[in-house]
């Protein structure tokens, strides 16, 4: 018979003691040389919202002044732990999505929101929550549920390193996951111009935020500067046969000003796109 301790003692899931180990691990290792960043083929494969959160993840590191490569894979969605992307692999380490980024690069000692008060840190993951549950759903719905971006945009790119009749099969499978995402967020049943007016919403809600500072928490970048860059750039530089999201976001200067900052700053490019 089990003494009172014993039974009294809380089991603790293997599984959260080997991350545990797996993270406090790597937050004893140097930052390689070698780290892969593995996302889809950029010129003829990635759609819109899966090349805003890759650029965000890669703008992120870039204002850490870690050092990666990217690595385009038709697969990489399925090679990602969390199916998406994209993910890094550092070291042993595999990693996917801004946000566990972000925790994997902060657990090394590197973070960019060390002069944040939690007060502030807790208004940055408000908003880039908003980014997420705004400007993210509205990318997947403009791309898989607008028949005119589908059929246009969509299903070629998608499809594009699948041979026929794969490539049916697969557009046909991720439009159904999508569709089932967008019912449970209760967007399926949206229409366009209500996804407009959420967009607008939201821009609105982050011009506001950034006000006239230089980034949206003052003079450093922080996650979510990485992460409205990321979706902005690529709504405002995505060619789709509906413009009129990079409309709503041309609409804000300070949003503008903030984009073409961190693009010249961060990827050392003299801003040549036609965001106004």
């Amino acid at each position: 018979m089990q003494d009172s301790d014993t039974l009294k003692k809380p089991i603790i899931p293997s599984k959260l003691i080997t991350e545990k180990f797996t993270i406090e691990l790597g937050a004893q290792e140097p930052w390689p040389n070698d780290v892969k960043l593995y996302q889809p083929y950029e010129v003829e494969q990635i759609l819109l919202p899966d090349n805003a959160n890759c650029l965000a993840v890669q703008a992120f590191l870039r204002m850490c002044q870690l050092h990666y490569d990217v690595e385009p894979r038709a697969n990489a969605e399925d090679m990602s732990p969390t199916g998406k992307v994209p993910f890094i692999k550092c070291g042993a380490f595999v990693v996917s999505e801004l946000e566990g980024i972000v925790q994997f690069v902060n657990n090394r000692g590197i973070t960019l929101t060390d002069k944040l008060d939690n007060e502030a840190k807790s208004d940055m993951r408000a908003y880039m929550c908003l980014v997420h549950n705004v400007l993210e759903k509205a990318e997947l719905y403009i791309c898989w549920m607008d028949k005119e971006t589908y059929n246009d945009v969509t299903s070629i790119r998608h499809g594009s390193v699948y041979p026929w009749p794969l490539n049916h099969i697969q557009n046909w499978s991720k439009r159904r996951s999508v569709m089932k995402n967008l019912k449970v967020w209760n967007w399926y049943d949206k229409t366009l111009e209500e996804v407009f007016q959420e967009v607008e919403n939201a821009c609105q809600a982050l011009s506001d935020r950034l006000d006239d500072k230089e980034y949206f928490f003052g003079s450093h970048p922080t996650e979510l500067d990485a992460l409205v860059f990321g979706h902005l750039f690529t709504i405002l530089t995505t060619p789709l046969p509906n413009n009129s999201f990079a409309n709503i976001a041309r609409k804000y200067p300070l949003l503008i000003n903030l984009i073409q900052k961190i693009e010249k700053k961060y990827f050392k490019k003299e801003t040549k796109h036609e965001y106004q």
